[in-house]
């Protein structure tokens, strides 16, 4: 067979080290669709749900943006409209910008972690929640002899508050 179907094939049946040969076997990670944008295999990847792959794309060259990330083909709206959520964090912690009023399918909690990752670990991203936050202060509670009964209510009050703070700046 050839590089791009090899990649496609792989993508398809979610095995990495597949994945990572065709791309070194020289296959595009912007490979055309149909209509003859670029980004096949990065939403192919997004759709299915596999994760290691999309970071392994993405980390090659692959694009975690449109112009416009609402379109139905963007990476961010496939992972979205396959219900991958996992997916949706990892285009997120990559770079990818939420459009306002997207339901991305993520708690504040986990969308404001991932905006954090981005900001931490690299991404290029102009998503001015992200690009403006400030550290969160995070603190490590050592619990002796285990944790069971214990009432997470403050913790979870705290962490929604954090967010609603990082929301208005």
């Amino acid at each position: 067979m050839s590089p791009p179907v090899d990649l496609i094939k792989a993508i398809r049946t979610g095995v990495l080290s597949n994945v990572v040969a065709a791309l070194d076997a020289g296959a595009s990670v912007e490979l055309n669709d149909g209509q003859g944008d670029p980004g096949l295999p990065l939403a192919i990847a997004c759709f299915m749900g596999h994760p290691e792959i999309v970071r392994e794309l993405v980390l090659r060259g692959a694009k975690p943006n449109f112009a416009n990330n609402r379109e139905p083909t963007s990476p961010l709206s496939m992972a979205i409209r396959g219900g991958k959520t996992e997916v949706v964090k990892v285009l997120i912690e990559l770079g990818a910008e939420v459009p306002p009023g997207v339901q991305t399918g993520l708690s504040d909690q986990e969308l404001m972690l991932a905006r954090w990752k981005a900001q931490h670990f690299g991404a290029s991203t102009s998503t001015p929640a992200v690009a403006n936050a400030q550290s969160p202060e995070i603190e490590e509670i050592d619990m002796l002899g285990g944790c069971y009964g214990t009432d997470t209510g403050v913790l979870d009050a705290e962490m929604r508050r954090a967010v609603e703070k990082m929301s208005k700046k």
